[in-house]
């Protein structure tokens, strides 16, 4: 598994490992994540016991060729049949160099490992819905190389990685690709490892007095929020990764029925007690004024490279997703039935910050 101990990967391993005593778990980290992904692992074993003593931190970097392992460390990757890769950087903001060195040289690395195992019977790859970029109408599953226009460097290599992926499948590499939307909370707790996405607009809503005056940067009741709670990203992931009907295939993991930009609004300002007043806006000016005044993205609480997804004219079917997860009893739930927590959350815990970790 790479990306452990990324919020994704702390909540899916404890998945992986019960589906038998005999399931041990390699997880690459690079050294500076090592304590904390111990620290991790250690906690894991407290709440999940069947989880002790059978993950092994592996040192290394997803950016070096042979994923930066030493010769011990190889041996044992060589056993592996089934191989998780989470790892990316998740930052709209995050600069070219950055992006292309782990989400595509990194996936590309991890291909390579792959192609090399004897026993391996599936890559299990985390995408994104939004190699879909400025898209449209409904991006489908199947779906990826439609001629869109990408907005950052984010979404450019998400998008190239996924066609590395989608040309090694073809080649004959055994593949399930997954596309999570916004990944925000637990829909049970609200717990969450950064504060981003829709978490900006909350605390620019936090920043406003009583009549909140928000921008409205495209139809608000027709742009709809790509959103999804963690547990239900893992526990579609846990479910359909163990089916052999998922091989090949590309799933949305996201809200078949996501919030309007207004429904969004209205259930954060409702639960910190503010009052809403539109104000009409063209995203592009909005954009350029909130990144280029010193100071105005810190004031507002929310980035410029966020902006964007407020207008969005994706939205994303999920018909892989629904059909093979119905009889399973597991369904993403409805924006409006955890929204409280979400908030509850990041009020409670204000010790969590926004970056992203590389």
């Amino acid at each position: 598994m790479t990306g452990f101990p990324g919020f994704l990967g702390s909540a899916l391993l404890p998945r992986l490992l019960a589906r038998g005593a005999g399931v041990h778990a390699w997880c690459l980290v690079q050294p500076q994540h090592r304590r904390l992904a111990e620290q991790r692992i250690a906690e894991l074993a407290e709440e999940h016991p069947h989880v002790r003593d059978r993950v092994q931190v592996l040192t290394g970097d997803l950016t070096e060729r042979g994923l930066g392992l030493d010769a011990a460390a190889r041996r044992k990757v060589h056993a592996v049949s089934e191989v998780w890769h989470l790892a990316a950087v998740y930052d709209l903001a995050v600069g070219e160099d950055v992006a292309r060195r782990v989400n595509v040289e990194g996936t590309d690395r991890v291909l390579e490992l792959c192609r090399g195992l004897p026993g391996l019977r599936r890559l299990h790859y985390v995408s994104t819905c939004y190699v879909s970029g400025r898209y449209a109408g409904e991006f489908g599953e199947d779906g990826l190389d439609e001629g869109q226009e990408l907005r950052n460097h984010y979404e450019e290599t998400k998008f190239e990685a996924e066609l590395a992926v989608r040309k090694a499948m073809a080649d004959g590499l055994p593949v399930t690709i997954y596309r999570p939307g916004i990944v925000v909370g637990d829909s049970s707790t609200g717990e969450t490892q950064k504060y981003d996405g829709p978490y900006f607009l909350a605390q620019f809503l936090r920043r406003q007095p009583r009549l909140a005056l928000v921008p409205a940067l495209g139809d608000v009741d027709r742009v709809r929020v790509c959103l999804v709670p963690r547990d239900f990203v893992v526990d579609a992931m846990d479910r359909l990764s163990a089916m052999d009907a998922s091989l090949g295939r590309t799933y949305a993991l996201t809200d078949p029925h996501p919030p309007t930009v207004r429904e969004l609004v209205d259930a954060f300002a409702s639960r910190l007690g503010r009052r809403v007043l539109w104000v009409r806006l063209p995203v592009g000016v909005t954009r350029t004024l909130v990144g280029g005044v010193p100071g105005m993205e810190r004031l507002l609480g929310l980035p410029a490279e966020a902006l964007e997804y407020f207008a969005s004219p994706t939205t994303y079917a999920t018909t892989h997703t629904d059909e093979d997860l119905a009889g399973t009893g597991i369904a993403c739930p409805p924006f409006a039935s955890y929204a409280d927590r979400l908030l509850d959350y990041m009020l409670d815990h204000p010790e969590v910050g926004s970056a992203a970790m590389t």
